[in-house]
């Protein structure tokens, strides 16, 4: 998906809601020049800066990153086939990190389960709100968290409150592959 469209499905859904830009950034705690910014962009925002309008718009951040905003049949379970996974672009995409969405389709949710593929070098500091669970399906990760370096191999696992600086790469001949589980607390 490209970035463009994310940005364009910012901007729908705020429009629809009949929200101002103003409003909006109230809502985020961004300022209404970045709102605009970002809805006047090609490149879309954070990660972390698309969780907090998500939830600013009521809605799931699938739908923001959906190519398609369509309601699914069941809004109580999600089935994603292998062939219907979802290239995600975050502010990870940045550093060499690939994203695939595992439930992009489920409505409410408040949990993001992603396949993502590190980069080998370690660019990118991450923090934001939640907690994450990451296993190690293939390679090996090397995993900063607090200025502390763990190596998790293939089967290891690792859950750990995602506000905390954080970052990780890819070590050894061949890129890791990695379940991670996102978790964002549902604000009122």
């Amino acid at each position: 998906m490209d970035e463009k469209q994310i940005v364009k499905n910012i901007k729908k859904f705020r429009l629809s809601k009949k929200m101002s830009l103003e409003r909006l950034a109230q809502l985020t705690g961004l300022t209404k020049g970045y709102v605009s910014k970002i809805e006047n962009s090609d490149k879309a925002p954070p990660f972390s800066t698309l969780i907090k309008i998500a939830h600013a718009l009521n809605t799931d951040i699938s739908l923001l990153i959906a190519e398609e905003s369509e309601m699914p049949e069941n809004i109580n379970l999600c089935i994603i086939r292998k062939n219907e996974r979802k290239e995600v672009i975050s502010r990870g995409t940045l550093y060499g990190y690939h994203y695939e969405a595992l439930a992009h389709k489920k409505l409410g949710k408040n949990m993001e389960p992603y396949i993502i593929i590190p980069a080998f070098d370690e660019k990118g500091v991450f923090s934001h709100e939640g907690e994450e669970f990451m296993y190690v399906l293939e390679g090996t990760h090397e995993f900063m968290y607090d200025g502390k370096k763990y190596i998790l191999r293939q089967g290891d696992s690792i859950y750990f409150d995602s506000i905390i600086p954080h970052s990780g790469r890819s070590v050894g001949k061949k890129k890791a592959k990695i379940l991670a589980v996102m978790y964002s607390y549902k604000r009122s």
